[in-house]
């Protein structure tokens, strides 16, 4: 049910190690199992923050019961993968982090 969306103007060489590293990165963090992780990356996009092209990410961070409490937790984590991956500073990083109650996730022709 974690969903992580990632959208950059850094282009991503190996994508599919980025995508894995995301997924193992929410699924830690929330202490929930991977095979329940969703990951979609957006990269290589024109962005502008703060008038500036320069690295840049704007993620969304989506799960059922996301702990209020832990999202600055949660957001020290995702800053760091992102700037240790892609080279975008944690200030050029913006998060938004949602939980959607269990009757409006959808999955497998039903609710949570």
């Amino acid at each position: 049910m974690p969903y992580l969306h990632v959208h950059t103007n850094v282009r991503v060489a190996d994508e599919a190690a980025f995508l894995k590293l995301c997924s193992q990165t929410a699924a830690h963090a929330l202490g929930k199992p991977e095979s329940y992780v969703m990951v979609n990356l957006s990269h290589g996009k024109p962005m502008l923050f703060a008038a500036s092209d320069a690295p840049l990410a704007y993620a969304e961070f989506k799960s059922l019961g996301m702990p209020g409490d832990a999202t600055a937790e949660l957001s020290a984590t995702l800053c760091k993968m992102i700037e240790e991956t892609l080279g975008v500073e944690s200030g050029r990083v913006y998060i938004e982090f949602s939980g959607p109650e269990r009757h409006m996730w959808g999955w497998d022709g039903g609710t949570f």
